[in-house]
């Protein structure tokens, strides 16, 4: 079901959303920055654009552990007033408009000392990628949303063409987007219920129009909980921060169910709940912290005196009882006694990736487990059930450590200074030197996966274990490395794979080893940058040039002449042949004309007209196709001579000659002609001239 009810006193039961809390957005966003701060440069100064999300008392905390909110203005000032000093900019969860987003990047690649992390959430982004493919002059992109929020303003500038940010339907209909076709989507946490009717009204009014779904699935469960939770409940509470447009969204639709109130932590929470309150519903927005979702928990505990005095406090390593209040897909939610939410995630609870939770456990169900990590800032506490249920037996790590051997686990989360690895029912501590990823580098990126582990220390009394994930990385990287020098030699081909992209050339991963092929070996064109001829990831043929086995240096060849334009030039054509021609620059000595891609040939001002011209812009001009006859090829140079003149000279010399030749086949003819009527008359003359004889 969609709501999970626990019994807090006899006078009073309390209903608490599933989707309460931070959404995956807004907890990716958090866990970037305080990855951030784990990872910190010497003296970095880390700063979010904007606050982070809207929650008062989070920014709050950020401020307190050295992140600082800072206004797009400030930026480049803050960062060019110490430019020794690194520094990192988050962007917010609502997003930026492409113009800042666009400047902030070209300000990180030219300054190795400042980096920006974009923390938009990636509904957001969506919408963004939505506007700025879909939108044009023939368009008008419509955006249902709050028009002033930080995330409508930054949607609206991906769009191309007409466009209009409204907040009603009266809005939209009073609109006239003449025949543009419009485009329709909606602020992530925009009301469903309004974004339904506008979507109806749009259709009728355009049947072709694009509309997009746009609010986000977990916006969408949270409203639709939020409305059965205040149906079912006397009293709805609603817990976020002032700015949150989600939370107001929350708050409005509950309140059309049943009285609610909308506080920002459980210092603002009323007591005097109205006297037939049998339910009290609790919900929160999407900025919430689970913290203070708990604490307002607790606090309505203590409205029915059930945990008076019981609160306690809660350390890592501790082994307590918790009770099943909330149970997801992937997750089940404990009522600790503390003021913490147990979070216990399947892959602590068991290796079986078919199990449904639900089917495990019920709410109200009491679950022993052992504190992982605890996390006072955010108020939960992470907790493992298969810690617990475990045999506690070690010998397999003793053994593994004793003989040298290799085991394999799975990471399964990242703690301070480096992660954890669990392996044959025990957790091996891997330090963040020992992960194999670069220093500063996101050490989440290795939770689920399966890594092999080699023990370093380990102590039998305490039952821990320090393994390393790089030493046997390293081990295995020189053997493969050893295994490739061993086949390398001269002129022999590969098909690589680009690793890393310089000012002066890319790094080529040739099977296990690395080879550089310099800009001038990637093409026959001059270029400034490898990325216009290759990309990283991408895959090519490619052959050693040059081997420095000593100082372990590859250089690479690429370009061959197949690809030459030049050599596929000169390949089809030759000296006196007639091609067509692109004009493409024009001289005060002539004109360049591309006759093959990437070939250019000059055609001399004596050589573009029989006729004297004083400027070869007379008569040509760029983008211009004219035929031309190939006079000269200089291959040792590179240089073609050109003539337009030589056609038309060999065009009128052609046409001479052949007037010529009718002239005088036209004068053979009339003699002939004549020679035959002479011819005729002595036929008739000669009776009379023998008689005459």
């Amino acid at each position: 079901m969609n709501t999970h009810k626990a019994q807090r006193s006899k006078r009073l039961k309390i209903n608490l959303s599933k989707y309460a809390g931070f959404c995956p957005g807004v907890r990716r966003a958090d866990e970037t920055v305080r990855e951030c701060i784990k990872n910190a440069r010497e003296g970095e100064r880390i700063y979010t654009l904007g606050h982070l999300i809207h929650n008062r008392i989070y920014n709050e905390e950020l401020e307190n552990i050295g992140v600082s909110s800072i206004d797009f203005e400030e930026v480049e000032r803050i960062y060019r007033s110490e430019p020794e000093k690194p520094m990192t900019v988050v962007i917010r969860t609502h997003g930026i408009t492409k113009d800042k987003s666009d400047f902030l990047h070209s300000l990180a690649r030219e300054n190795d000392g400042f980096t920006v992390i974009d923390a938009t959430c990636p509904f957001v982004k969506k919408i963004h990628k939505i506007a700025e493919e879909n939108t044009g002059e023939d368009t008008c992109f419509l955006l249902f949303c709050d028009p002033g929020h930080p995330e409508a303003i930054g949607t609206m500038s991906y769009a191309k063409g007409e466009s209009l940010a409204f907040s009603s339907l009266e809005e939209l209909a009073a609109y006239d987007f003449g025949n543009k076709l419009p485009i329709l989507c909606a602020q992530t946490t925009q009301n469903l219920v309004e974004f339904k009717k506008i979507k109806k009204f749009l259709k009728n009014l355009c049947t072709n129009a694009k509309i997009f779904g746009t609010i986000c699935s977990v916006t969408e469960n949270r409203q639709n909980e939020a409305t059965k939770i205040a149906k079912e409940s006397d009293f709805m509470i609603v817990i976020g921060g002032r700015e949150s447009s989600n939370t107001h969204k929350l708050y409005d639709l509950c309140s059309l169910e049943c009285p609610t109130v909308w506080i920002e932590s459980y210092t603002d929470l009323l007591t005097d709940f109205p006297d037939n309150a049998k339910c009290v519903g609790i919900t929160a927005g999407a900025s919430t912290p689970d913290g203070i979702i708990t604490e307002v928990l607790k606090e309505m505990e203590n409205f029915t005196e059930l945990l008076e005095g019981s609160i306690k406090s809660l350390h890592t390593g501790d082994t307590v009882v918790g009770t099943v209040f909330t149970i997801g897909k992937g997750e089940i939610k404990l009522d600790l006694g503390a003021k913490f939410t147990g979070v216990l995630t399947k892959d602590q609870i068991t290796d079986d990736p078919s199990a449904v939770l639900e089917d495990m456990f019920k709410v109200g169900d009491e679950i022993e487990v052992f504190v992982i990590r605890v996390e006072d800032g955010k108020g939960i506490a992470t907790v493992s059930k298969k810690r617990v249920d475990r045999d506690n037996s070690w010998v397999v790590l003793k053994n593994a450590f004793d003989n040298g051997e290799v085991l394999e686990g799975k990471v399964v989360s990242v703690v301070k200074g480096g992660v954890i690895l669990s392996t044959s029912g025990n957790t091996v501590f891997v330090p963040a030197s020992q992960t194999g990823v670069a220093k500063g580098g996101d050490l989440s990126a290795l939770v689920g996966t399966t890594q092999r582990v080699k023990l370093l220390e380990f102590d039998t009394e305490k039952k821990k274990a320090l393994g390393s994930i790089k030493v046997l990385l390293v081990e295995e990287k020189k053997a493969r490395e050893e295994a490739a020098w061993a086949e390398l030699e001269v002129g022999k081909h590969f098909m690589g794979t680009v690793k890393n992209l310089t000012p002066y050339g890319a790094f080529v991963d040739i099977g296990g080893v690395d080879g550089m092929v310099h800009n001038s070996e990637l093409s026959w064109k001059r270029i400034k940058h490898p990325s216009q001829v290759v990309s990283v990831g991408q895959q090519i043929d490619v052959f050693i040039k040059e081997l420095d086995v000593e100082k372990k240096r590859i250089s690479l060849g690429y370009k061959t002449q197949e690809m030459d334009s030049w050599f596929q030039f000169t390949q089809k054509f030759n000296v006196g042949d007639i091609v067509p021609a692109k004009i493409v620059s024009i001289m005060p000595f002539g004109a360049f004309a591309e006759v093959y891609e990437d070939v250019d040939g000059l055609i001399h001002i004596s050589r573009i007209s029989s006729q004297r011209i004083n400027n070869p812009a007379d008569v040509l001009e760029v983008g211009q196709v004219v035929d031309v006859k190939i006079t000269e090829i200089d291959d040792e140079n590179r240089k073609l001579a050109l003539s337009i003149r030589a056609i038309t000279d060999a065009a009128e010399k052609a046409a001479k000659e052949e007037a010529l030749a009718a002239e005088k086949a036209a004068a053979e003819a009339e003699a002939a002609a004549e020679e035959a009527r002479l011819a005729e008359e002595r036929a008739d003359m000669a009776p009379y001239i023998v008689g005459s004889i």
